[in-house]
This record gives C-alpha cells, sequence and structure tokens, in this order.
C-alpha cells in the first residue's frame, strides 16, 4: 500500500471534490450544448471548472467569453486556460490581465501544441513565455492568481524520460505553481506509480487525476494515441463490437468510468478532474455515484443578472 500524502487517512471522512473541462464552442449548436451541459453538472457544486484554449485570436475570445459569461451568470467557479503559443510576452499578460479584470481567478497556464499541429517541433513565439513554467511566473506577476499546471503519468510526448518531464514539473512548481491535473489514462496503476514518483522528487503540490469518460472508444484511442497516452487491451475488449451499438456503448462506458473513480477513491483519492467534451451525462452519473448530489436547480443559484 502506497503511503503518498496525497492519500486519504482511512481515519476520518474525506469529502471528494471534482472539477470539470470543458471547451468553448465554435457554432450556435455547439454552445446550446455546452451551455445544457453546464446547467446539468452546475447543481453538483463542482471545485471548479475550467475552459480550454488554443493559440490564434478566434479560439482566445471565445475561450475569454465562456469564462466571462460563467462569473457574470453563475456560481460557477471557472478557471482559465492559457497557453504559450502565439503571442509575445506583453500580449499574454494583456490577456491574463483582461481575465483579472472579469473576476477569473485561476488559470491553467500550458505550454501549448506548436502552432502548426501535433508532430511539428515546438518553437517558442519570439518574445514570448518558452516554457510553461516561465508562463507560470508571468500570471503570478500579473495577479495573485491560483495557477494550474499539467502533469503526464506516462510522460509528455516530447520529454526524453519520465524523469524529465517530472523536473519539468518541479520547474512549474518552483515557478508558483498551486496544483496539477494529470493528462487522462485508463490504468489506474500508471497515476498511482507516477504519483510515488513525484513525491519522491519532492513535489508537494496536489496531482489532480485527469480522468476522460470514454463517449466514443474509437476517438478517445486516437486521442490517447496523440498524447502519449496508453490504452490497455482489456479496454478495448470492452467496446469491441459496440460500434452501432449506442445504447450498450453508454452502459459500458458508464461502467468502465465508474470502476476507475471508485478504484482510485479505494486507494483514498479525494479529487477528481474530467474532461468532459462538454457532454454531461456520464459525468453526472461518476459523481452521483462519488455521492455528490445536486444542492440546487438550473444554475446552483445563478447569480442575478
Amino acid at each position: 500500500m502506497r503511503l503518498s500524502s496525497q492519500r486519504a487517512s482511512r481515519d476520518g471522512y474525506h469529502p471528494i471534490r471534482v472539477s470539470i473541462e470543458f471547451f468553448p464552442p465554435k457554432s450556435d449548436e455547439m454552445e446550446r450544448v455546452l451551455w445544457g451541459s453546464i446547467e446539468r453538472l452546475a447543481p453538483l457544486q463542482p471545485k471548479f471548472v475550467s475552459v480550454t484554449y488554443g493559440a490564434g485570436g478566434s479560439t482566445r475570445e471565445r475561450t475569454h467569453n465562456t469564462v466571462a459569461r460563467m462569473v457574470r451568470e453563475t456560481t460557477l467557479k471557472p478557471a482559465a486556460h492559457l497557453t504559450c503559443v502565439g503571442a509575445t510576452r506583453d500580449e499574454i499578460d494583456a490577456v491574463v490581465q483582461s481575465y483579472w479584470d472579469a473576476g477569473v481567478r485561476h488559470i491553467v497556464a500550458l505550454r501549448g501544441d506548436p502552432a502548426e499541429g501535433v508532430g511539428h517541433a515546438y518553437r517558442p513565439h519570439e518574445g514570448g513565455y518558452a516554457q510553461t513554467a516561465d508562463l507560470v511566473a508571468g500570471i503570478k506577476r500579473v495577479g495573485d492568481f491560483k495557477v494550474s499546471v499539467s502533469a503526464y503519468p506516462e510522460k509528455h510526448p516530447e520529454a526524453a524520460s519520465l524523469d524529465a518531464d517530472i523536473d519539468a514539473l518541479k520547474a512549474k512548481v518552483d515557478a508558483g505553481a498551486d496544483q496539477a491535473i494529470t493528462q487522462f489514462f485508463f490504468d489506474n496503476e500508471v497515476y498511482l506509480r507516477y504519483l510515488d514518483k513525484v513525491r519522491a522528487a519532492g513535489i508537494t503540490i496536489p496531482i489532480i487525476p485527469g480522468i476522460l469518460p470514454v463517449q466514443n472508444f474509437k476517438q478517445a484511442a486516437n486521442f490517447a494515441r496523440r498524447t502519449g497516452a496508453s490504452v490497455p487491451y482489456w479496454l478495448a475488449a470492452r467496446f469491441e463490437g459496440l460500434e452501432d451499438d449506442v445504447e450498450t456503448r453508454r452502459l459500458v462506458a458508464a461502467a468502465v468510468a465508474a470502476e476507475q473513480v471508485l478504484d482510485l477513491v479505494d486507494e483514498g483519492v479525494n479529487d477528481f478532474h474530467f474532461y468532459s467534451m462538454n457532454r454531461s451525462d456520464l459525468v453526472y452519473a461518476i459523481c452521483h455515484l462519488l455521492g455528490l448530489r445536486a444542492q440546487a436547480p438550473k444554475l446552483a443559484a445563478a447569480k442575478a443578472a
């Protein structure tokens, strides 16, 4: 049995806390789906919700608009993603200041994928922040934000080794990162071994496991290949033959996700970050199994306009 300081003691009750990731909508229909999911999940009172971000002005604007609307219309605590890609330090600092002015107090700082796409070599923007640790320090200079960063139980695809990747995480912590959220994984032992190695390296911030409920196995497997996450053979076997059987696939997906999170609870894990893909049903079901219940109708006692 591992003895990581992140594990809950079994001597007392430790409440489960969840956070949820969304991505900004690109169309009116996606906007409807997103806010329907937010309305469904907000009454569970997640610890925070994050909104993803990409390089380029249009994506940046959509993220900002989504986060700002959350601040205005809900009691959710939004965390805005921010990357180093495609902008100078001054431009990024201005984005950070705009979040502060909008009432946002939590940023998820990421290096970001190369502007040319995954698989291309990353090159820092001229006059920009070179790496995540630099971005973290820059955010902290602008305001007293809570800053989350990424962590990779199976190492970042571009890292020379897992130890080198843990060194990069330590640099983010030294720059001021408050917590880390992991890339998703399907084998819990991957996360538990990683957590032990991180603690052995002297990193003490919370390392929140990122959970991807499998909405579509083929898409999830492709996503995993791009991000360096392994797909266990047993997971593929559970979805085998269900490509055209949507209802059964949903039942299997719920069972697989529930098994993963409840096993982590048995290991003493209290915090979970769900990659929702802007869909609410699976995440809501998992949260119910974790003991979370809706506290109020609609947008959790949404703020008056």
